[in-house]
């Protein structure tokens, strides 16, 4: 079901003793569908004063977070929607109350508001499995041998500026247990591992002090000669391999849940407070000649955003997107050529302890602030704008069981694959309208226009799509990146949607909902 049908928001104040629901629950709680966002993700955190935030969540991130998973994958069954639609939960917890019990609290609250009902179970699940390399031996040192006061940990390390040798990552590693190296290993290098799991089975005890060098698998594409893989690196560094094994893991098992959280009474929604609309301290000012563009958000929610042009503001504030938005805000010229300095604050004083505002409130609040300095006046029409087309030409893909979760995962390679196809990406009961949108996520680098499904192809299905990353322009190239295929197999996206898909991606123009400036203030008011 498409997530922006649904209009239900369940925001709630428990009962002092609520019979249904075993141990701690929270002071007030609410659920609510999540505001359309590009490149949607999970953020929020549980804070230190009791406040519980999550946004952009899907059903599987809530039920992740509220039992502590490593991952989604270890959410199993429940109904195709789990991966796709997206929520936001505001809660309240007496002030300290451990991480821990919150935990159990959110657990609660799905079970209350969405009819939650789960189990935990072990079933086995792909795995990297570490362990020792029977044709060596460990080539690591007891920790503290080294200099015994690096923190415990693996850090990266800058790359090298040797220019004669590939561009590496390099991570130093000291006081560390094998367990803990497992589990830090798909952050360290998430291109080799994707959504899979590491588990450490190698007997190692004790804390070790080592360092790893590797090159990633699109640096691999371009200089397989004298690059290094991760999981060569693991046992040529380290004396350990690392290899592919199905292993029971525990998983929690979704055996009911409602997509449309239950109704609120206003009473529940006066419990907890709004959003705030308008910065307390803002200044917008023409910008000095040296500001570098683009600025950022501190994680206060502070804004400071340098050298950037009212229409760079503008697709902030109205979320216009990162794909082809230059075509999707149109106002006088000088909007995309003037620059200014914009330094903006929620509150004047905060703690460290309260959370910040969440994204979407504070491009609102940057609106009402654009609109009120520059006396802006604006609507929303339709207009011819340069799209990517989704064709189908001999379309090869299989008609999907809906009874499975919508979703495109990222699939880790083999350990030893060479391959230049290194990124893949399994679909499954997904409508080709829904793929569009996702294709400007999993390819951003190939992206420049927005793409709109015109396959005329119903119903949801299941395929594999296999590509190479983009390579840069050639620095003496007038012409536009690479379209051709790559001596060494890769494909691009569009070639591979095309030969693996029987999809194909044309430029055209088509109307769109664009933001037209009607009136605007060429200096803002102070």
């Amino acid at each position: 079901m498409n997530r922006y049908r649904l209009t239900l928001a369940a925001i709630i104040v428990y009962s002092a003793s609520p019979q249904s629901l075993p141990g701690p629950v929270f002071v007030a709680g609410d659920i609510r569908l999540s505001p359309h966002a590009h490149n949607a993700a999970m953020r929020g955190a549980y804070y230190a004063t009791g406040r519980y935030e999550l946004h952009q969540a899907t059903m599987a991130d809530l039920i992740r977070s509220a039992w502590g998973l490593p991952d989604n994958n270890r959410v199993v069954s429940g109904p195709a929607w789990l991966d796709d639609d997206r929520f936001d939960v505001l809660a309240k917890a007496p002030e300290s109350t451990p991480r821990e019990e919150a935990q159990l609290m959110l657990r609660a609250l799905l079970q209350a508001r969405v009819g939650l009902s789960v189990h935990e179970e072990k079933r086995p699940m792909a795995a990297y499995v570490l362990t020792v390399d029977t044709r060596t031996r460990p080539l690591l040192k007891v920790a503290g041998e080294a200099d015994g006061r690096s923190p415990a940990g693996c850090q990266n390390q800058p790359s090298t500026t040797d220019i004669s040798v590939s561009p590496m990552r390099f991570s130093s590693c000291s006081g560390i247990t094998m367990k803990e190296f497992a589990r830090l290993l798909p952050e360290l290098a998430g291109d080799y591992f994707g959504h899979i799991p590491v588990v450490d089975l190698s007997n190692l005890g004790g804390s070790w002090d080592f360092t790893l060098r590797w090159n990633t698998r699109a640096q691999m594409q371009g200089s397989p000669s004298d690059g290094i893989p991760l999981f060569d690196a693991v046992r040529r560094q380290l004396g350990l391999q690392l290899e592919t094994r199905d292993l029971p893991l525990p998983v929690v098992v979704v055996d009911r849940v409602n997509e449309h959280p239950s109704a609120a009474t206003p009473e529940v929604l006066r419990s907890l407070p709004d959003a705030p609309a308008e910065f307390e301290v803002a200044v917008i000012k023409p910008s000095s000649p040296d500001a570098a563009p683009p600025g950022k958000v501190l994680p206060s929610g502070q804004i400071d955003f340098r050298g950037n042009t009212l229409k760079d503001l503008v697709r902030y504030a109205w979320d216009a997107g990162g794909i082809g938005e230059d075509n999707l805000v149109q106002g006088p010229k000088w909007m995309s050529t003037t620059k200014f300095d914009v330094m903006a604050k929620v509150t004047a004083e905060k703690s460290s302890d309260t959370p910040p505002p969440d994204d979407s409130a504070l491009r609102v609040m940057m609106r009402n602030l654009l609109i009120a300095k520059f006396k802006m006046a604006f609507h929303y029409e339709d207009r011819p704008v340069e799209v990517y087309s989704l064709v189908a030409s001999k379309p090869r893909l299989a008609k999907a069981d809906p009874s499975r979760r919508t979703g495109c995962k990222f699939a880790a390679l083999p350990s030893q694959s060479q391959s230049a196809l290194t990124r893949t990406f399994v679909c499954q009961n997904i409508t080709l309208a829904r793929f569009s949108e996702k294709l400007t996520d999993i390819a951003t680098e190939y992206m420049d226009h927005p793409v709109v499904d015109s396959t005329g192809l119903k119903g949801a299905w299941d395929f594999r799509l296999s590509f190479s990353p983009r390579r840069p322009k050639p620095l003496d190239s007038t012409q536009e990146s690479e379209v051709a295929s790559a001596p060494d197999g890769g494909l691009t996206l569009f070639e591979a949607l095309n030969k693996e898909l029987g999809l194909m991606l044309e430029t055209r123009k088509m109307p769109m909902p664009v933001l037209v400036i009607d009136q605007l203030e060429r200096t803002p008011e102070n």
